[in-house]
């Protein structure tokens, strides 16, 4: 009965890679063998500052997010990860560094993770897997660089339609002040973009 429940839990993720390129039965095996599900409750810490980030985790249902504390105590989100989307702490997995960032659940979170050395393993047996990693990370570094970019030369409303854009689902589901901490601005001035967006539409 366990592993019944385990492939029903893999089911969403076999289907993400399967969407991208067509696995054979050998690669749907070792996604079966190397990954693990995981339930996180709401606020419930998954990874935290200054432990190595040792998991890739994989979103099945729930919201999680990253983000840092600075000195003042203020915190910046740097990412948010929904239903079907992935999220670690890129630069501590791959250099067993000590990491600077958190993940936490917002909601009650089912993931599935899969480890550094098992993923090196998974990249090593099925190399179709190391094509579709490098690709994922190659999107993340492009998505964070227009972030970046927008932090440079945009307005604030600008922000928020790209965020509305990169996260559709999420703008009713979490609260103001973690959107206002992603976008960097205050619960208020969200507030008020809202309402503008609102009458215009």
């Amino acid at each position: 009965m366990k592993q019944d429940l385990s492939e029903i839990s893999l089911a969403p993720l076999l289907k993400y890679f399967n969407d991208l390129i067509p696995l054979n039965s050998m690669e749907r095996e070792l996604i079966v063998a190397r990954f693990q599900p995981r339930l996180y409750r709401k606020r419930q810490y998954v990874h935290q500052e200054g432990d190595i980030c040792s998991q890739l985790s994989f979103v099945i249902r729930g919201c999680l997010r990253m983000y840092k504390v600075d000195e003042k105590g203020n915190t910046h989100i740097l990412q948010f990860a929904a239903e079907n989307k992935w999220i670690n702490d890129l630069g501590s997995f791959h250099s067993r560094k000590a990491s600077e960032l958190n993940i936490d659940a917002l909601e009650d979170t089912m993931v599935l993770q899969i480890s550094y050395d098992n993923l090196i393993s998974l990249y090593i047996e099925a190399p179709k897997f190391d094509r579709i990693f490098r690709v994922l990370t190659e999107n993340s570094f492009i998505t964070l660089q227009k972030r970046l970019l927008q932090n440079l030369s945009s307005s604030a409303e600008d922000h928020y339609n790209s965020f509305l854009e990169v996260y559709p689902d999420l703008s009713n589901r979490l609260p103001q002040t973690q959107i206002a901490s992603f976008l960097g601005i205050t619960p208020e001035f969200l507030s008020r973009l809202r309402s503008k967006r609102t009458k215009d539409s």
